[in-house]
């Protein structure tokens, strides 16, 4: 099962030690890339665009512990 990403107004919270800063985090991401090859053969990403990103795991850094991150509201400024 997918995890939720954070939106602009929001962040991840581990639930059990209440973390809001440090995550380990595996993803998926499918790309398309605009790539243009120098004649001397070294290659640079021009563009990009995402085609997919889909967020399998995050593991808080304080605790260790694995999928138990919720999304909360950031606080107001």
């Amino acid at each position: 099962m997918p995890i939720p990403v954070p939106g602009e107004h929001e962040r991840w919270r581990c639930t059990l030690c209440g973390n809001l800063t440090r995550f380990d985090v595996t993803r998926t991401t499918r790309t398309r890339q605009y790539v243009h090859v120098e004649l001397s053969g070294q290659p640079t990403v021009e563009e990009e665009q995402v085609l997919a990103d889909r967020v399998e795991h995050v593991r808080c850094r304080w605790c260790n512990a694995e999928d138990v991150v919720e999304v909360v509201t950031r606080p107001a400024e």
